[in-house]
């Protein structure tokens, strides 16, 4: 942690790549997927002749088409079962083609349910289901669109995005212009997403044959030529260097580093469009955000460290974006297999942080908004101090705000309630105490009245006490109170300082003259 709140050194590009990570994970693609495909891009434009302006289009829009592509994942899991399969699977079809797009959506509607549901669902898609279908591309750019404005990407990158789901042979969307009217930036995009899929499955052949059987249709037929006779080339070396590394470095406006209240910006921009995954989750991160800021100033933690708290909060369930609606919207128990997919999602939330150095800062604290002080949480099962003051902060916040959201299977808790329930879980060694106690006082819960120990002792230091003069080692201290064995050991040093004895015999007479047994 730090103290002081410290300048961002955050450029736009590690924000904007950061999110092309989750991207990934929405489109049920492997992560750096958008990476990879954002370097043929640039490649491609350099073969072109493209100006560093033209070249600055490609690099946003390659890394932000996709983006908006989870917006209507509830809807999608609810017509075609798992999102992320459903995306996927439409890189491999060409949907110009109407009796392969039907055939597309004859195969997935209703996916992973029992067959008379799945002869529901279809009867019900030849009414409102297919308009819906017919919607979800253009949600796709509108959000995104709506994304590069926040993030004052300007209007040409802008431009370029409005056209990346539109095709050669004018049956895209929103189909308002074909063939050389599409911008240039926006056709070297969509071939390259398509391309390096086939790649990565099938490598420089399987590229080179679906661009060549979709030139003309959904590809730019000259473009087309260009890619086959340098496809060699554009893939060379795709597997052996950093993804990540190569497009930061490929940047071409080097300056665009974010000042702190553009920092911010992006931040909450993020935050709302991970919330956007699912309805049940609207507004969820800057809540918790705003909750978990109020209660570390409570906490005591300086301004540094309240500021660095609040934005991991912003991006903590970025990873949700890597698990399917079908999972998150579910309203019965979930499975086995789904249960640990969820308990999946911060450590992929650390995973795209942690890519870029000054982003890594805020995944450290984030990964940690599902663990518990007893070891029961995830991704890692921490335990006791393994857990840091702003971790403990963000999971007690985390929990309450959820708790007083409306979920698939339960509705909201009114905030009593989850009062009481945070609460319980610090008597379950669940919640850090003093944590939950800044939470529910940011929260306008009213504070509890704390005891006036002896000799300025702490309640924890009270806890220790109690089981070092019933003869428990440090390391039976450690493990009754889920703490380290070093944190014990330390305790009993303040102890023996407070209190000024030096051995186990002279802390029972101090702690029976003050009566600290008998109202154990």
């Amino acid at each position: 942690m730090t103290g002081q709140v410290e300048r961002s050194t955050v450029r736009l590009a590690e924000l904007v790549a950061t999110l092309s990570l989750g991207t990934d994970l929405g489109m049920g693609q492997s992560m750096e997927h958008v990476l990879r495909q954002s370097l043929i891009a640039l490649r491609l434009a350099e073969r072109l002749g493209l100006d560093d302006a033209e070249r600055r289009v490609v690099y946003y829009v390659s890394l932000l088409a996709w983006v908006g592509c989870h917006v209507d994942a509830y809807e999608q899991a609810k017509w075609f079962g798992d999102d992320t399969v459903f995306k996927n699977d439409t890189r491999r079809i060409d949907t110009g083609r109407p009796l392969d797009k039907a055939a597309f959506v004859v195969r997935h509607i209703g996916s992973g349910r029992p067959l008379p549901e799945r002869a529901q669902l279809g009867v019900a898609f030849l009414g409102s289901g297919r308009r819906t279908f017919e919607d979800m591309v253009e949600n796709h750019w509108v959000a995104t669109n709506a994304l590069a404005g926040q993030l004052g990407l300007g209007d040409d990158v802008c431009e370029s995005l409005n056209q990346t789901f539109e095709r050669w042979d004018g049956k895209g969307v929103p189909a308002e212009v074909e063939r050389d009217q599409i911008e240039l930036t926006a056709r070297i995009v969509n071939l390259a997403d398509v391309v390096e899929v086939f790649h990565r499955a099938g490598g420089v052949d399987a590229a080179i044959a679906v661009a060549r059987e979709r030139s003309g249709t959904q590809f730019d037929p000259e473009l087309v030529e260009l890619f086959c006779e340098e496809a060699p080339a554009l893939f060379d070396e795709l597997d052996s260097v950093s993804s990540w590394d190569s497009v930061i470095a490929a940047e071409p406006a080097l300056t665009a580093v974010l000042s702190d209240e553009e920092f911010e910006a992006a931040l909450e921009a993020i935050a709302d469009f991970t919330d956007l995954k699912s309805p049940w989750t609207i507004g969820h991160s800057r809540g918790v955000a705003a909750l978990a800021g109020a209660a570390s100033r409570l906490y005591g933690l300086d301004e540094g460290d309240t500021t660095l708290v609040r934005r991991a909060a912003l991006v903590h369930d970025l990873g949700r974006l890597g698990v399917s609606n079908a999972t998150w919207d579910k309203r019965g128990p979930l499975t086995p297999a789904e249960l640990e997919r969820v308990r999946l999602h911060p450590y992929l939330t650390e995973r795209m942080l942690a890519s870029s150095r000054p982003l890594a800062r805020l995944s450290a604290i984030a990964v940690q908004h599902h663990e518990r002080l007893d070891g029961s949480g995830y991704p890692r099962g921490l335990t006791g101090d393994a857990l840091t003051p702003a971790g403990k902060i963000l999971a007690a916040a985390d929990a309450y705000h959820a708790m007083t959201e409306a979920r698939p299977h339960r509705a909201a808790l009114p905030a009593e309630e989850a009062a009481a329930e945070l609460r319980a879980g610090v008597r379950r060694a669940l919640f850090d105490a003093d944590a939950a106690d800044a939470v529910l006082r940011a929260a306008g819960h009213p504070a509890k009245s704390r005891r006036a120990w002896p000799a300025g002792l702490t309640a924890r230091e009270v806890d220790v006490l109690r089981l070092l003069v019933r003869g428990l080692s440090n390391k039976e201290i450690a493990e009754e109170l889920v703490i380290s064995r070093r944190t014990a050991g330390n305790h009993i040093a303040h102890i023996y300082s407070k209190i000024g004895v030096s051995n186990r015999a002279l802390a029972s007479l101090f702690a029976m003259r003050h009566g600290l047994m008998t109202d154990e």
